[in-house]
């Protein structure tokens, strides 16, 4: 399953790619988002690898990020692993002005390994569109901020 899309950004090129790079801005736009820890490389580099951690309600959950690429201000990929599912990240960042930035995204999950992660995929597309979507308008605002 694949998603894409994009957003605008009333920031510059580098201002957005600044803000994205720095893993302590996830708490400003990732609902449930605790922390970030480096279990392997050099931060921010590719080949890193850190485990990420998420409150949902009364949930935890865990994700380890591989940084499979990293060519910013221009581009940024990942790949993200859960017990359950894995999924990838491409991201790009055009400058489209002095103060404008277009951000691309494509997330594709590649193994969704249990039943109900999966039968929701199949019927309800959107509950794994519309977080990435938030996420996204919510780093817009926090970008805009700045």
């Amino acid at each position: 399953m694949k998603h894409k899309g994009y957003i605008e950004i009333d920031q510059s090129l580098d201002k957005v790619a600044e803000l994205f790079a720095n893993p302590d801005n996830l708490k400003e736009y990732q609902d449930g988002f605790i922390k970030k820890e480096l279990i392997s490389g050099e931060k921010g580099k590719v080949g890193a690898i850190s485990k990420m951690f998420y409150k949902h309600g009364k949930h935890d959950m865990e994700l380890i990020e591989t940084i499979t690429k990293n060519e910013l201000p221009y581009s940024f990929e990942a790949s993200y692993h859960h017990k359950h599912m894995d999924n990838t990240m491409k991201c790009n960042f055009i400058s489209l002005g002095e103060r404008k930035t277009k951000y691309e995204f494509e997330y594709e999950y590649t193994r969704i390994n249990w039943i109900m992660p999966k039968l929701m995929a199949i019927l309800f597309p959107s509950m794994y569109r519309k977080p990435a979507e938030k996420w996204l308008s919510q780093f817009k605002e926090f970008a805009e901020r700045q």
